[in-house]
């Protein structure tokens, strides 16, 4: 069965989907996008989200195209479409087609919608899901990466970067030395007493919704955390480290820049929470916790 696409008002074949050339997504990456994980045919935290695009779209002034609920219906009309039951939806809402010129064009544009969906792997259990390495670069990114925006080259490149050093994913580090996050995914270690630290919100990092709930779950488990930056030497000494996102779930980290993290396999605090977190996507949830 070809996959279908939801293009501005229409389920087409993912074959024949297509948007305007004078779209501004296309030609300024002037749009915003979520991917939310599917599993069993459910996405994943849904209302974060949603919310978060609507942030997103509002700290671009743009306009969202339908109300949340009736986006929530699209994104499951065309999972349910595709027939899908483990993997991804993604949405991207641009500023809308208009002729070209960096400034926004007078009077309201309409907004250009595209949802589309990819099969996924989800690991099994906590000890299915195997260590990555890392690299750590500097980070080259706009200033607001606080807000999901298609404008991704910079992350882009690094991921290249971390594939020809044969890496998982790639760290950013500011100018103090310090990690921001991933290409893709939040950055975190544990400590020599077993904290779980994380770099705080702000408009160098992402809000990752897999973040926040592993934020939740460490807290309701009693898992110690820190919200605070760390360098990349600390990281390369911790006693644990791994990475978060919609797509890695609670990925465990066995090396930075090539120095072996703890004793190169997945720690207890990480098995943990990847634990905690895999129950929770499958609908135990933090009521549960």
């Amino acid at each position: 069965m070809s996959r279908i696409a939801f293009v501005n008002g229409r389920y087409v074949p993912q074959a024949k989907a297509q948007v305007h050339v004078e779209d501004r997504g296309y030609q300024f990456a002037d749009g915003v996008y979520e991917v939310a994980f599917v599993l069993g045919g459910r996405m994943v935290d849904e209302p974060g989200h949603l919310a978060r695009l609507s942030r997103s779209l509002e700290a671009l002034a743009m306009a969202m195209p339908m109300t949340e609920a009736a986006l929530g219906a699209v994104l499951r009309e065309t999972i349910a479409r595709n027939r899908l039951v483990d993997g991804i939806v993604y949405v991207q809402i641009n500023r809308g087609v208009a002729p070209r010129a960096h400034a926004f064009p007078k009077g309201p544009l309409r907004p250009s919608i595209v949802v589309t969906v990819k099969l996924m792997p989800v690991p099994r259990d906590a000890d299915t899901w195997a260590g990555v390495a890392v690299v750590t670069l500097p980070d080259l990114r706009w200033k607001r990466v606080d807000v999901k925006t298609v404008g991704l080259l910079a992350n882009c490149m690094a991921k290249q970067a971390a594939a020809e050093a044969r890496a998982y994913e790639a760290w950013m580090v500011d100018d103090q030395g310090l990690v921001t996050e991933g290409a893709s995914t939040n950055a975190w270690i544990v400590d020599g007493e077993g904290r779980t630290v994380t770099r705080p919100l702000g408009p160098d990092i992402l809000p990752g919704i897999t973040r926040d709930v592993v934020l939740r779950l460490a807290r309701a488990h009693g898992v110690p955390v820190i919200e605070r930056a760390f360098t990349v030497v600390e990281a390369k000494a911790a006693r644990e480290a791994f990475l978060t996102s919609t797509t890695s779930f609670v990925r465990p980290v066995i090396s930075i820049d090539g120095q072996t993290i703890g004793n190169g396999a997945t720690g207890s605090v990480t098995r943990k929470l990847l634990g905690l977190y895999l129950d929770h996507a499958r609908g135990a949830g933090l009521a549960a916790a």
